[in-house]
């Protein structure tokens, strides 16, 4: 049992942080918080049913088309809306507000393409056997969520460190001013970063989806634990989004086995407020007071 609630952990954490990378991605690069991040969780998961379980093409080739599609949806909505709002010199909390329609506008227009039911993804590995670990018997499908959202996180640190483009981003995180003087395109970052953070919510809806379903539901079902991921973490902070998505989801899981699953939310939420009261700079130190 410990084993099989260990990697069911893993592979919640691991979704969790795709999630709260988007979050602390944007919040990063642009100032603000994005509320639309589990909803395109949610249509990037029914993009991969729709490409893997209706139409039966490859996995590989299901999973790159829809983070391929849904990058380009963060873009749109970057450029569409929230570039308009800030050019408009709209206040923040109207940014805010925006997200949130516009993560309600996602929910709705899911229902209209595709339904409001719960629909079970398809197991990925037909032909391959669980593996045995002890007296476990352990999914491939968590093994390669694991998989997955390590290669993204390691991806994602190796381009924003070691490119030009990354070096971009992140000068244009740190001080628009001067990056725009310098001849960085600010603007274009900014949209890129909603870019990224969309792909990476879609593969967290789409590693997820073989253990949870997918449903309209499941970007709700989700995003409030990433966000107290990324606070607990510190939000802004790419690697405390990472730790604190790992951590909630191993406690959650752990709770649930042990404790039971009528308490799991109680504790996690609880460890949130705890965090926000006594450390509300989370785990990795992010600034939260205005000097």
């Amino acid at each position: 049992m410990f084993v099989n609630v260990l990697i069911g952990g893993l592979v919640l954490g691991c979704t969790y942080g795709m999630l709260a990378l988007g979050y602390s991605l944007i919040y990063q690069a642009s100032g603000y918080m994005n509320f639309t991040q589990p909803d395109l969780l949610m249509v990037g998961a029914f993009m991969g049913l729709t490409f893997f379980g209706n139409w039966g093409w490859p996995f590989a080739v299901s999973l790159a088309l829809s983070m391929i599609l849904m990058f380009l949806l963060g873009m749109a909505m970057e450029r569409t809306f929230i570039r308009t709002l800030v050019k408009k010199k709209a206040k923040n909390i109207y940014i805010v507000l925006a997200t949130i329609a516009l993560s309600t506008i996602l929910q709705n227009a899911a229902m209209l393409l595709w339904d409001s039911r719960q629909h079970s993804f398809p197991s990925i590995f037909t032909k391959l056997s669980p593996i045995k670990l002890g007296d476990a018997s352990v999914r491939l499908e968590g093994i390669l969520a694991i998989v997955a959202a390590i290669t993204a996180m390691v991806t994602l640190h190796l381009f924003l460190n070691k490119t030009k483009f990354g070096t971009a981003m992140r000068a244009s995180a740190q001080n628009k001013m001067a990056a725009n003087v310098m001849g960085i395109h600010v603007w274009r970052t900014i949209s890129i970063t909603y870019g990224i953070a969309a792909a990476l919510a879609c593969l967290g809806g789409i590693i997820v989806a073989p253990n949870l379903g997918v449903s309209m539901n499941l970007g709700t079902q989700l995003g409030m634990k990433s966000f107290a991921s990324a606070v607990i973490g510190g939000y802004g902070n790419m690697y405390g989004a990472i730790v604190g998505a790992l951590l909630i989801g191993l406690i959650e899981t752990f709770s649930a086995a042990y404790i039971g699953s009528l308490y799991k939310d109680f504790i996690v939420f609880a460890l949130l407020i705890l965090a926000m009261i006594f450390k509300p700079t989370g785990i990795f130190n992010a600034k939260v007071y205005d000097t």
